[in-house]
């Protein structure tokens, strides 16, 4: 496998064509989800619920959640009027990774900018929530072997 780990294989020599990050206060979030019961479902897929819901306080996967979404507008230059919020959905593989899957605006607004793939990172306390997302491109001509 070389020098490379297993998650970066086939990233090499593909660029990184946007970056986002935000930031979310999970009380805010907290006090959200009781003020506005459909915030939910206006925000969130139903896989999304279906993950944060588990738990009997959800906040701070809610807020981590929303918070990537927030950061994938960002990365894509539209800020939340670029797409619909459940247009992105953050899902969790069994081992824990989270990754992005993107359709309708949302999806066509990355295919513009030529995003292929994002990597996405997670972390949240009870206090605050954070992602930082990239849009990874194809591969770089220079990089490509002929």
């Amino acid at each position: 496998m070389g020098p490379h780990t297993v998650w970066t294989e086939g990233l090499v020599g593909r660029p990184v064509l946007c970056i986002g990050t935000d930031l979310v206060d999970v009380a805010d979030m907290r006090a959200v989800l009781a003020r506005q019961p459909r915030f939910r479902t206006k925000t969130f897929t139903e896989a999304e619920r279906a993950y944060c819901d588990i738990l009997g306080d959800p906040a701070e996967r809610y807020a981590v959640r929303f918070a990537a979404k927030e950061a994938v507008l960002k990365a894509l230059g539209t800020g939340l009027s670029g797409a619909a919020l459940t247009e992105i959905e953050v899902r969790r593989a069994p081992g824990g990774k989270p990754s992005l899957l993107l359709v309708g605006r949302a999806a066509v607004l990355a295919e513009t900018v030529g995003i292929h793939s994002w990597l996405i990172s997670l972390t949240h306390t009870a206090t605050r929530a954070h992602a930082m997302v990239a849009g990874v491109g194809a591969e770089s001509p220079w990089m490509s072997s002929s």
